[in-house]
């Protein structure tokens, strides 16, 4: 596979089982997150590899976090129970993720944005990555990724942000080819 049919090629892949990358294959996916492009050379980004035993203390983590939620809720018993179901498996839906957070610095020239932006160019370059050695991933996000007691858990600062956890293995299934998006109506040419 060439880069360019990488690039047009890749697509998430949802449904991730065992194996996970191996220790060469992750310092791959790692060592393609710190390619990422990099004004002022910052490296404003860090990475939690999480798997094993690691999953199960997350799931703990998440759950700790959507109970204080829940606490404040009007959901019903039955809603509240599935919901903690729920988010107790979020973390087992891969055998390894990767949390790609900020770790941002002060820089005259080099705004916070642009570091946010830099931390999810990591993340797009590992799930590539992922996917040229022929594992599956999926870039997700979703309210635990602005969570302070699960940023906490996980010692990121609280002015940085969750980027996204990037999971990651081997897919149950083949995917079919998703059909290329059409780029016309997301482009102005000024000639």
């Amino acid at each position: 596979m060439t880069a360019i049919e990488l690039l047009l090629q890749r697509q998430s892949t949802p449904m991730l089982t065992e194996p996970a990358p191996n220790d060469a294959d992750l310092s791959t996916l790692l060592a393609a997150g710190m390619r990422a492009p990099d004004h002022g050379g910052l490296k404003p980004w860090h990475f939690h590899v999480i798997s094993g035993q690691g999953l199960q203390q997350l799931s703990d983590l998440y759950l700790e976090a959507i109970s204080v939620e829940l606490a404040h809720s009007d959901l019903e018993d039955q809603a509240i129970i599935d919901k903690k179901a729920k988010t107790a498996k979020m973390p087992f839906r891969a055998p390894m993720l990767i949390v790609i957070s900020t770790n941002y610095a002060e820089h005259s020239k080099v705004p916070k944005q642009e570091q946010l932006v830099a931390a999810g160019c990591c993340a797009h370059a590992m799930q590539m990555a992922a996917f040229s050695l022929g594992y599956g991933a999926m870039w997700r996000t979703g309210d635990l990724a602005y969570n302070n007691i699960v940023k906490a858990g996980l010692s990121i600062e609280g002015n940085n942000d969750i980027v996204g956890f990037l999971y990651v293995g081997t897919p149950t299934k083949e995917a079919g080819v998703k059909p290329a998006k059409d780029y016309q109506e997301h482009v102005t040419y000024w000639q």
